[in-house]
């Protein structure tokens, strides 16, 4: 009387002892024909002592109810969940791979252990400590690499592995003993209930990277982070796509000697297939090699052939240094101008989108015509219009008020007599010469002469100075024209 338990580690076969255990026997061979322990977690392993499974959920699911026994599953049963196995005292827990029922105290009856659908598979020998404590039934007879492997496992601080260990299936070699009425059998192994899938922490079938180095995990960082890169530089429009590569027909030359010219590396290097393009790259300045240099061939077989053929070769007195290009940015050029020339006389904004351009501008209308190459403009052509008429009528105006002085300063012209100056327009007229110090300190800083008149010549003076730019002033014919005017008023007064 055997039983197969298909695990995610491996087959264990048990041999059944009915004839010492028979109550023990018959109920955990009809558990294993109603497909009871099917994905049944191995919920506690405890290294070289044992490990238990029959929990359909596991004690850490709270919706485990610890299992049952075979005569609690039937139809209208009112069967306890548990039932009181035999405890032979010749069965011990003596050898490896020993199977026995885990029992708990009775609360009714402290002397009697129950029993239910959870068993142990001991991992070590002579375990006196499980003797009287777990009711034995069978003995694993193959598949102790299966055990080995359960022993091995990584667990937690609750002894659950880390890696879910499960039972897959069950079949039954051999029962002696008839089913019990209305026993539930079903046709085939049934799926994983949700509950169970549940539980999984680490799927049975996840295979873990355990053997990784730190070389292979600083790979890996490298390469999601030069991913994440070339997606920001597609974003940005440096680069076509972010799974852009270098050309394959492109070899990469350095170590040049500083007066090696294209048309010398283009005649060495030809003579391994016909070559596109061969350009040593310069300072855009002074135009100086930069001693490095990149050659396009035709074919791929060429360039492959080239550099396999010419490293550490000698040329002009240098020993170069050949290898495969890992420039993108010919590439990158070609595409930007062909999208370019695709968006050639579209006005707008970036990428010849009009929307863009229009939230841009201050005023927009539907209906200009862009297409004469000139931008809208913030203001109305009848403004600009406008303001340069006025401009030239001032214009006009000053050309004019400057002849008509120019013809009065001219000899043999009539012109009236200057207008007298009033005396009594000053308040300090009838102090005469004889005032005091102070008096004409006062007159000098506001600009009067002993007499109590202004003196004119100091305005001029100022006025000279202002209009001739020494005080950031403009310089134009207009304040020549005042000067002309003062100085008639001033003889004017000295004749008076």
């Amino acid at each position: 009387m055997s039983v197969l338990l298909e695990t995610s580690v491996g087959d264990i076969v048990i041999d059944l002892l009915v004839d010492q255990a028979p109550k023990a026997c018959e109920n955990f061979l009809k558990l294993c024909k109603i497909k009871f322990y099917n994905y049944c977690p191995v919920s506690t392993v405890q290294k070289d002592f044992s490990f238990q499974t029959g929990d359909p959920l596991g004690p850490t699911s709270p919706d485990s109810d610890g299992g049952s026994c075979i005569w609690a599953l039937l139809p209208n049963s009112t069967h306890p969940k548990t039932f009181v196995p035999e405890f032979n005292p010749k069965l011990k827990h003596t050898s490896r791979g020993t199977v026995s029922l885990a029992t708990a105290p009775s609360s009714l009856n402290p002397d009697d252990r129950l029993a239910g659908s959870q068993f142990i598979v001991t991992l070590g020998e002579n375990l006196d400590y499980l003797d009287g404590r777990a009711a034995v039934f069978g003995q694993v007879v193959e598949g102790f690499d299966a055990l080995e492997k359960i022993n091995d496992a990584f667990v937690d601080s609750t002894g659950r592995p880390l890696k879910d260990i499960r039972v897959r299936h069950t079949l039954i070699l051999d029962d002696p003993f008839p089913d019990p009425e209305g026993l539930p059998v079903p046709p085939e192994s049934p799926l994983p209930t949700p509950a169970q899938l549940a539980t999984v922490r680490i799927a049975d079938d996840e295979e873990l990277d355990d053997e990784t180095d730190e070389a292979a995990l600083e790979k890996l960082r490298r390469t999601r982070e030069a991913e994440a890169q070339a997606l920001t530089l597609e974003m940005v429009g440096d680069l076509p796509f972010a799974e852009v590569k270098p050309p394959e027909n492109v070899l990469f030359v350095c170590k040049l000697n500083p007066v090696t010219q294209d048309s010398d590396l283009e005649l060495i290097f030809s003579r391994f297939g016909k070559i596109l393009s061969c350009e040593v790259i310069r300072d855009r300045r002074t135009g100086d090699s930069l001693q490095y240099a990149f050659i396009e061939f035709d074919k791929q077989e060429d360039c492959e052939r080239a550099y396999f053929k010419m490293q550490d070769v000698l040329i002009d007195d240098h020993r170069i240094h050949v290898d495969f290009s890992q420039s993108v940015s010919k590439l990158s050029d070609s595409w930007r101008d062909k999208e370019t020339e695709k968006r050639k006389g579209k006005r707008g904004g970036w990428g010849g989108i009009r929307e863009l351009e229009k939230r841009r501008q201050y005023r927009a209308e539907e209906d200009i015509d862009r297409t004469d190459g000139r931008y809208g403009m913030v203001f109305d052509r009848e403004e600009v219009q406008r303001r340069k008429e006025e401009t030239e009528r001032a214009m006009a105006t000053d050309a004019g008020n400057a002849a008509e002085h120019k013809e009065r300063d001219t000899p043999g012209t009539q012109r009236a007599p200057p207008r007298p100056r009033s005396r009594s327009r000053s308040p300090r007229s009838d102090r005469g010469r004889g005032g005091g110090r102070s008096d004409r300190d006062r007159d000098y800083r506001s600009g009067r002469d002993q007499d109590g008149r202004r003196d004119d010549r100091r305005d001029d003076r100022r006025d000279y100075a202002r209009d001739n730019g020494r005080h950031g002033g403009r310089r134009d014919d207009r304040p020549r024209e005042r000067d002309r005017e003062r100085e008639r008023e001033r003889d004017g007064r000295r004749r008076y």
